[in-house]
C-alpha cells in the first residue's frame, strides 16, 4: 500500500503523519522560494523538487499557487494573534505583558525571518478576500498591542499607541533585511536580539507619550 505521494505506508496512521509532515515540508519550502525568488517567480513543480516529490504530487497537499500563499500569510497572522491573545489573557502586569509582547514578536521575526519577507512582499498577491482576513487579523494584534500599551500609561490615546504598535513591527521586522549584511551576519544572534530588545522596549515606554 502506498501513501498520497506514492510512498510505503503500513497504516493509515502513518499515512495521515506522513501527509501532515510532507505539507509542512511544502510550506517551510515555499517561505524559502517565494521569500528568494518573489511569488511569481515559483512553480509548484520548483516546490516539489525542494522536497524531493514530483510536481504532480504537489497538487494533492496545495490546489494551486494561490492556495499555498493564503495559507503562508494566513498562518501567519492566526499564530501572531493566537501569541498575543494569551500573552493579553495570562499576564495582568501591563509592563510585563509588554516585555512579553516584544519577546514574542522578536521570537517570530529571529526565527521565521523568510515569512516575513514574504508578507511584505506578497501580500498584495492574495485573492482579494483572503486579504481581508489576513488584514483584518493583523489588526486584531494590533489592538492587543494598544490595549496594553494604553494600560501601562492610561494619558496614551488610542492613536499614538497605534503608531508606535506599527513602529515597533517596522523595527522588528526590518531584522531579516538587515540581517543580510555581513557586518550583522558576524554578530551572534543573542546579541541581536538583546539590542533590539533593549532598543524597542525603550521606544515604547518613551515614543508613545
Amino acid at each position: 500500500m502506498t501513501d498520497v505521494d506514492g510512498e510505503v505506508g503500513t497504516a493509515p496512521g502513518r499515512r495521515s503523519r506522513a501527509k501532515a509532515d510532507r505539507r509542512r515540508d511544502l510550506l517551510r519550502a515555499a517561505a524559502r522560494l517565494i521569500a528568494e525568488r518573489g511569488f511569481p517567480g515559483v512553480r509548484l513543480e520548483d516546490l516539489g523538487s525542494a522536497v524531493g516529490i514530483s510536481g504532480p504530487a504537489v497538487y494533492r497537499h496545495f490546489p494551486n499557487k494561490d492556495a499555498l500563499l493564503v495559507e503562508l500569510l494566513t498562518d501567519i497572522s492566526e499564530r501572531l494573534l493566537a501569541g498575543g491573545t494569551d500573552v493579553a489573557e495570562r499576564v495582568s502586569n501591563p509592563q510585563r505583558a509588554l516585555e512579553e509582547l516584544v519577546d514574542f514578536h522578536l521570537d517570530f521575526a529571529l526565527g521565521e525571518p523568510d515569512l516575513i519577507r514574504v508578507q511584505d512582499r506578497d501580500l498584495h498577491s492574495l485573492p482579494d478576500d483572503a486579504r481581508r482576513r489576513v488584514r483584518q487579523t493583523q489588526r486584531r494584534y494590533v489592538e492587543i498591542w494598544v490595549s496594553v500599551l494604553q494600560q501601562l500609561d492610561p494619558a496614551v490615546d488610542a492613536t499614538r499607541a497605534r503608531i508606535a504598535a506599527h513602529a515597533t513591527f517596522g523595527l522588528i521586522n526590518s531584522t531579516p533585511y538587515s540581517a543580510a549584511s555581513p557586518s550583522v551576519e558576524a554578530t551572534n544572534g543573542d546579541v541581536t536580539r538583546e539590542v533590539l530588545r533593549r532598543m524597542t522596549l525603550a521606544a515604547l515606554t518613551t515614543g508613545a507619550r
